[in-house]
């Protein structure tokens, strides 16, 4: 390919496939370091806690709004009835 010109390559019958984006940074997602969660591919280091930002894994998430968080604490917390203790001494609501 090192001899042809830029024109006479964009005539070639075939065009490489263009890599998914992170909906996390935009960036390209290659098969080596991707994860895929709620439908996208994301850069394993990008798919992250909405709340906290600790590095989830695929599978080990729950969601909402299309946004992951992890399940203990953020989750429960934010989305669960009343916060994590459901009531009494030991209930908190993060906000």
């Amino acid at each position: 390919w090192q001899g042809l010109a830029q024109d006479e390559l964009s005539n070639m019958p075939f065009k490489a496939p263009e890599a998914p984006k992170c909906p996390s940074c935009a960036k390209s997602v290659y098969f080596a370091e991707r994860v895929n969660a709620l439908g996208k591919d994301w850069h394993k280091t990008c798919l992250k806690c909405e709340k906290c930002k600790k590095t989830l894994a695929a599978g080990s998430f729950l969601e909402h709004s299309g946004k992951p968080y992890c399940q203990t604490p953020c989750y429960e917390s934010t989305f669960g009835p009343g916060g994590f203790g459901h009531g009494g001494t030991e209930s908190h609501k993060w906000k």
